[in-house]
Formats: structure tokens, C-alpha cells, sequence
């Protein structure tokens, strides 16, 4: 009996797995295969400091990459163990994944399907409200990692949220800084293997509802003709009860998974990470929408497409080559 998957499943699954969100779809990630074991390492030559100062999206990126990983081996009949951080003296080691055979179950399926078809959709959502039964879904997902997700239901919350939505903007477009970073990766062609190309960013508005969106350049994707219907998509934040890097690693696992659920229900999702990229605007999230409890790590906005939208092309993503490399003999097995 096979011990550890064949190399072409290793290969095909950290593939898929590349299909994770990250931040302006840097990819902050590596892989080196070890003869029965697999090791994720941050990347942190990929940080953008003015949008991510302390690392936060770096860190839930690469938990999207980590959970993403794992549901493709397990559809491809590989159970994982996951050790995170399994290095103290070298932190960006974040886990070592170990094997074992399991057959796939039919959510394994799903789940693997849903990764080839999960979109960043930053355009306007429908009218349709989203049933709570299905928000609650979600939140039961969240809470298997060990995390909570909060939906923004409650109107005074809502208002709260968009408030600390519209001041992050503000203020992060004051910053030469970060215009400078978002200008060298978004906007850019289809045919780069990193960062938001043009054709995924919507042209002119980036105001849904009450709901302030990140401003990118060079936006050419069009809205649907749906401008005389209200936008009801769901905010919804993603929290944590302590701040350190392996519960933001787990954040990232949970926001994978969320994000993948909604997904498998044909919902449009959009990560929202602006308002926790301030010093501020996090504490208003705790302290207004949280009522103190807990840690915010992402804000989901979740909702219908309009039956018009034409298909968003999927982002592009670096060679397997550029992620993926042999184990150094004297790293940790």
C-alpha cells in the first residue's frame, strides 16, 4: 500500500492549491517536498509593507494556500496531518503536511470542484437576500478551525462596518506609499503570472450599496446592467480570539473554507481586507461590530451575481517551478 502520494499527485494538488486568494494575488508562498512529507514556507519577499505592514494578509494568504492543499489531496484520496509551525526557530516554516490514504467523500469533491471555479468578484451583487440558514452555514465552517464568523446583520453593525470600510480608504489613499504598491500590482495584463490583471477589476464605480471597495487602476471589467437594483450582499467578519501568527494561519485556513463553501452554493465572494490594514480601523471592527470580543482577520463580503454577469477569467498564477522545490537534506523532516 502507497505510503505518500505519487509524485504527479503531489504536482496536480499544489497546483490547484495555487488557486488560494492572497493579497493583489501575491503569492506569498513556497512548497518543498520532502521524501514523505510537504512543507509550506512563507515568502516574504513577497510582502507588500505599505498595504501590510505587520503581515496579516501574508499570513491568511498563506493559510488559504494551506487549506486549499488539503482539500485537493482530498480529493485525490489523501488524508493530510498538518503540523503548523513545526520549527520554532525558523518562523517561516508555517506547517509540515504528512500523508495518509482516505478515500474521498462526496464534500471532498465538492469542495475540490468549488476551487477551480472561486472568483474575487468585485462587482456589484443582486437584491437577492442571502438566507440566513446559509450565513449560519458558513459560520459553522468557520468555527471548525477554531475561529468565528460574524455576520454584520444587525443594522447598527452594518453601519459600523461600512463607517470603518469608507475611513481605511480614506486613509490609505492619502499614502504615496501604498498608491505606489497598488499601482505595481493591480491593473495589470492578463498575461503576468502574479497580481490583478485590468480585466478582473471593475471600471468606474467602486461604491456597492453602502459598501466602500478597495480603489484599483485601470480597471476594465464591466459592470452588469444592473445599477437600478439594490445591492444586498452580506458583510461578514472573520475573527479570532488572540492575534498571533499561527491564529492568523488558521484564519486563513477558515477564510479558504468559508470562501469555497459559498462557492459550492454558487454565491460571488469578495475578500475584504482594507479595514485591517490600518491602525485604527481594526479596533472600530472589535470594538463596534465584536462588542470587544476577539481578534478581526478578514471582512467577507457574500452575496448573488446578476444572471447577466459575464464570467470573470480566472487570475493568473505563477509556474509550478516558482513555488515548488526539493527539501534541503539538513531541513527539518
Amino acid at each position: 500500500m502507497l505510503t505518500s502520494p505519487d509524485t504527479q499527485t503531489l504536482h496536480s494538488a499544489v497546483a490547484l492549491a495555487a488557486r488560494a486568494p492572497s493579497i493583489h494575488n501575491s503569492q506569498p508562498w513556497r512548497w518543498l517536498l520532502g521524501p514523505t512529507s510537504l512543507h509550506l514556507y512563507a515568502d516574504a519577499s513577497r510582502l507588500l509593507p505599505a498595504t501590510d505592514p505587520d503581515g496579516r494578509d501574508l499570513m491568511l494568504s498563506c493559510g488559504a494556500v494551506l487549506h486549499h492543499l488539503q482539500v485537493a489531496l482530498a480529493a485525490s484520496g489523501w488524508g493530510t496531518q498538518v503540523h503548523r509551525f513545526p520549527n520554532p526557530n525558523q518562523l517561516d516554516h508555517l506547517a509540515a503536511v504528512e500523508f495518509l490514504p482516505r478515500e474521498p467523500g462526496r464534500d471532498d469533491i465538492a469542495l475540490a470542484a468549488a476551487i477551480q471555479r472561486r472568483r474575487t468578484d468585485r462587482r456589484r451583487y443582486t437584491s437577492w437576500p442571502v438566507p440566513a440558514e446559509l450565513l449560519d452555514d458558513l459560520a459553522r465552517t468557520a468555527g471548525t478551525f477554531g475561529t468565528v464568523l460574524m455576520p454584520a446583520t444587525d443594522p447598527d453593525d452594518r453601519y459600523q462596518l461600512v463607517k470603518a470600510l469608507a475611513e481605511a480608504s480614506v486613509r490609505q489613499e492619502t499614502d504615496l506609499a501604498y498608491a505606489m504598491e497598488l499601482a505595481a500590482w493591480t491593473g495589470r495584463s492578463p498575461f503576468v503570472t502574479e497580481g490583478v490583471p485590468a480585466t478582473n477589476i471593475p471600471a468606474g464605480e467602486r461604491r456597492h450599496g453602502d459598501t466602500t471597495m478597495r480603489m484599483f487602476p485601470n480597471g476594465q471589467l464591466k459592470e452588469p446592467d444592473a445599477r437600478w437594483e439594490d445591492d444586498a450582499g452580506e458583510l461578514l467578519v472573520l475573527a479570532t480570539s488572540t492575534d498571533t501568527a499561527e491564529a492568523r494561519l488558521r484564519a486563513g485556513e477558515a477564510m479558504s473554507a468559508v470562501l469555497l463553501w459559498a462557492t459550492d452554493f454558487r454565491m460571488a465572494t469578495c475578500p475584504l481586507s482594507q479595514v485591517l490594514e490600518i491602525e485604527t480601523t481594526p479596533n472600530l471592527v472589535r470594538d463596534r461590530v465584536l462588542d470587544g470580543f476577539g481578534v478581526p482577520q478578514i471582512v467577507l463580503r457574500v452575496g448573488w451575481a446578476p444572471v447577466n454577469a459575464a464570467p470573470l477569467p480566472a487570475t493568473p498564477r505563477r509556474q509550478l517551478g516558482d513555488v515548488l522545490g526539493p527539501l534541503p537534506d539538513t531541513a527539518t523532516p
